[in-house]
């Protein structure tokens, strides 16, 4: 018998694997998906700019990466004891312009030599609707708590988003022609907009992600993370406290999905091995001094050095000289 309807996950036209720079860009489900690559050792650079949630201010964030030009203390504010950044997410913030502006600009270099270079760009939408500052039209990536009365509110249509993405992406391959881009939808409610009006947006930024793809089929796919979470997971066992996010339960569900059907078939089993290890390591032995547990740290300690030589990137020392320090200590 089956419990529930299982979501069809087409076939990508290309995969991720260890020799890959990725780059993860949106809301907070990517930092959840980048969060599991980074632990799982693959060279990740998550959201440069912090969380963003809309196709606007992401796009944005990769225009400035694309043309990098340094933020100074004319392009903050301060609120409340603090600058920020319109373009940021309060995480860049600061209690002084010089140390928020040193945040933004030293990232922003390390970000922007990443994306030239990255083969993998996960884009996550959460939502359609924008913020306007009434004094400038700006679209902001954070209001930063100001007070709603000094913004617009309004949602943006697919077409908008597909004419925006299109003339972006053209300058993205400009500079980096063999990036490849995974689009996933964000299953996070925004409940703020009412049931209805949440699902308007989420099926704008789906149509608006489906005309892309659609368009370029051998360089963008999608990851169908908003319909697992929907029909899979659609019970509240697999939501948060609020209702809203989805659990722990639930991300580590859709992380599995993501890496059978979007990692490379080698890189699946250096990831196994790898959690293996991780496993390993995380063990607490009844005997920590015992013969059987020092063969144990050994045969741990020559996986990890054998994934290390088979992948420079994976960049695990500090596991490899803790696991030699446990060995020459029992």
């Amino acid at each position: 018998m089956e419990f529930s309807t299982h979501v069809t996950i087409s076939e990508s036209t290309f995969d991720f694997s260890y020799q890959d720079e990725i780059m993860l860009m949106g809301s907070c489900f990517a930092e959840n998906i980048g969060t599991k690559l980074n632990d799982a050792k693959f060279t990740v650079d998550v959201n440069p700019f912090g969380i963003l949630y809309n196709p606007a201010s992401v796009a944005l964030s990769l225009k400035t990466l694309l043309h990098p030009a340094q933020f100074s203390s004319d392009d903050l504010f301060e609120h409340e004891g603090l600058f920020h950044s319109f373009a940021h997410h309060s995480r860049f913030s600061s209690p002084s312009p010089e140390e928020s502006s040193d945040k933004i600009n030293r990232r922003l270099a390390v970000s922007a030599a990443n994306l030239s270079k990255a083969s993998r760009l996960v884009i996550t939408f959460g939502t359609a609707f924008v913020y306007r500052l009434k004094s400038t039209g700006q679209i902001v990536s954070n209001c930063h708590k100001l007070p709603e009365k000094m913004f617009f509110r309004e949602i943006l249509s697919a077409e908008a988003i597909l004419t925006e993405w299109n003339t972006l992406f053209l300058s993205l391959w400009e500079q980096n022609p063999d990036v490849k881009i995974l689009f996933t939808v964000s299953p996070i409610r925004h409940w703020r907009d009412g049931a209805h009006t949440n699902q308007l947006s989420k099926a704008t930024l789906l149509l608006a992600v489906d005309a892309l793809q659609r368009k370029y089929p051998e360089r963008i796919g999608y990851f169908p993370a908003y319909e697992i979470m929907m029909d899979e997971l659609r019970d509240y066992r697999f939501y948060a406290d609020d209702m809203l996010h989805p659990s722990s339960v639930a991300i580590e569900y859709i992380w599995e999905c993501f890496t059978r059907h979007c990692l490379a078939r080698e890189s699946q089993v250096v990831l196994k091995e790898w959690q293996e290890i991780q496993k390993a390591m995380n063990h607490r032995p009844f005997q920590p001094q015992s013969k059987g547990y020092r063969q144990f740290i050994s045969q741990t300690l020559l996986k990890a050095e054998q994934i290390s030589r088979k992948f420079p990137s994976f960049d695990i020392v500090k596991e490899i000289e803790l696991l030699r320090s446990k060995a020459d200590n029992i």
